[in-house]
């Protein structure tokens, strides 16, 4: 797969789907899946069983590397790790079933994992009476 530097703003998945709370991507950034799963880690700890979590995004994007010392040609490297590559825009995370303050904190330290500007955002519908 080439590389390709990502640019412009996410078209799909930039809305609340699953759940009332969720974090957003404001850039643009590869995000690795040990990440991606670091990044879940925080988010299930901190919520516990009471909240149901949707990730939104999948490390589909092989990143290849040559050995150093190789000289060039003989071809492609090997795959080292997989990225997902996300777009200023992008809904990485959604949450449904803690309350407004319990997923602020969740996704603060859920955001503090990722390599990108993240903002922590509430179902329009959403009210404190409903959770």
């Amino acid at each position: 797969m080439h590389k390709m530097v990502p640019s412009g703003n996410s078209r799909r998945g930039n809305t609340l789907a699953f759940g009332s709370f969720g974090l957003k991507a404001m850039e643009t950034a590869w995000i690795t899946s040990r990440q991606i799963e670091a990044a879940r880690v925080a988010l299930t700890r901190h919520l516990g069983r009471e909240a149901k979590v949707w990730i939104r995004i999948f490390p589909d994007k092989p990143i290849t590397k040559k050995s150093p010392g190789t000289r060039m040609g003989k071809g492609k490297g090997n795959p080292e790790y997989w990225v997902a590559v996300v777009k200023a825009g992008r809904v990485m995370f959604e949450t449904e079933g803690p309350t407004l303050t319990d997923a602020k904190e969740a996704f603060r330290l859920t955001g503090d994992k990722l390599p990108c500007l993240s903002k922590f955002i509430v179902r329009n519908d959403f009210s404190e009476a409903q959770a």
